[in-house]
């Protein structure tokens, strides 16, 4: 394993790319803001909400959301240009206490709202599949985070869906196919995290077209029949955690009182117990957990250095979410030996060395890491 120069993103993460200075593709990506001229952008979104404005009958953009800070800073962004929104919620089987709270709170800035719930025995078999089949439980919530608001969308006639948060740009790349308009299915296939599968892909798994309804969105023929425009937020406006968070939290929105779920925010992945389980899963798969991604963009951000992020890693020791790979276990009908049974399938034995009966990573950033 290589470790990118500036951050602590290691080169087995998907997508990443060192260059010949040791600096991963995100970095530079981040680098490149500088030479971007935000006020060009932000009055590029305001012509995107004038249009969508006058091509409405009813509602002019829908937004999904997920309740959290992001969320939040979308909604108050578009009705700051004086959008009327939609916004849609696909319902986590292991949505939280909080997350509940946080989701309300969205709703009472003044929007419509949609809580949209897919058969638990369809997600719980999916999400056991997914695992089973690809290493990841989180395949069923990609799909659905990204099909239904846009076959929402072309249902409502809405002309416009904002996301918030381009992951593309913010993990790796600049070019501009992938930092702002539309989100089509090549986007996807590479950045929707499904490992490059559809739903229709699962119909040869155990499932029916109907059961994975949810799953399969408009299609591309009807996005393009609507005139819907799909973009990302973050295209137009500088996307930062910290800068969301502040604008979430004025208005009611309420973090983690007992700190992270897993990684280095109090705030973020607060709405979903088993999203946990997904980012535990990169430790097999890739040997880095959420805390490095989260501490490459403190870096990044000017907010700590490289040095104080490895020594927060060190601190922090094993961040396993024991509680919530529990929960997800009672949700999957599996026991914790089974869990781990499938995940050691899934451990990357290019980076992965067993030695007594212990993994350890040869190359890792911690040369004197307590393994267990």
């Amino acid at each position: 394993m290589r470790y990118c120069a500036k951050c602590v993103t290691p080169d087995t993460r998907p997508n990443i790319r060192l260059d010949r200075e040791g600096v991963c593709n995100a970095c530079r990506s981040y680098e490149s803001r500088g030479a971007i001229d935000w006020e060009a952008r932000a009055q590029a979104f305001r012509d995107v909400a004038a249009r969508a404005k006058a091509g409405a009958a009813g509602y002019d953009c829908l937004i999904p959301v997920s309740g959290g800070k992001d969320s939040h800073w979308q909604v108050l962004t578009c009705l700051a240009h004086g959008l009327t929104p939609l916004c849609v919620t696909w319902r986590p089987p292991g949505r939280t206490a909080l997350g509940e709270a946080n989701l309300r709170n969205l709703v009472s800035l003044g929007v419509d709202h949609i809580d949209y719930s897919i058969n638990p025995a369809v997600e719980r078999r999916f999400s056991l599949r997914a695992f089973e089949r690809l290493g990841s439980t989180a395949i069923p919530m990609h799909m659905a985070l990204f099909a239904i608001p846009l076959l929402l969308a072309t249902r409502f006639d809405i002309p416009l869906v904002v996301w918030g948060e381009n992951s593309a740009f913010e993990y790796g790349h600049a070019e501009e196919a992938h930092t702002g308009f539309r989100l089509d299915a090549s986007w996807l296939r590479t950045y929707g995290v499904t490992h490059g599968t559809t739903a229709g892909d699962w119909l040869a798994h155990g499932f029916t077209p109907k059961e994975l309804t949810p799953y399969f969105g408009p299609g591309e023929a009807a996005l393009a029949a609507k005139d819907i425009l799909a973009v990302f937020l973050g295209y137009y406006f500088p996307w930062d955690p910290a800068a969301t968070r502040t604008a979430a939290m004025a208005r009611g929105f309420v973090e983690r009182a007992e700190g992270p779920r897993t990684g280095l925010y109090a705030y973020a992945d607060i709405d979903d117990a088993f999203i946990a389980v997904h980012h535990h899963l990169k430790w097999h798969k890739f040997g880095f957990t959420r805390l490095f991604d989260n501490l490459s963009l403190e870096i990044r951000h000017g907010r700590i250095t490289r040095e104080e992020a490895i020594a927060t890693i060190r601190a922090g020791g094993d961040q396993t979410p024991q509680a919530d790979i529990e929960q997800w276990c009672a949700f999957a009908g599996i026991t914790r030996d089974r869990f781990e049974e499938i995940a050691e399938r899934f451990r990357n034995q290019e980076i992965w060395r067993n030695s007594g009966g212990v993994w350890r990573l040869d190359d890792f950033l911690i040369p004197d890491w307590t393994w267990t």
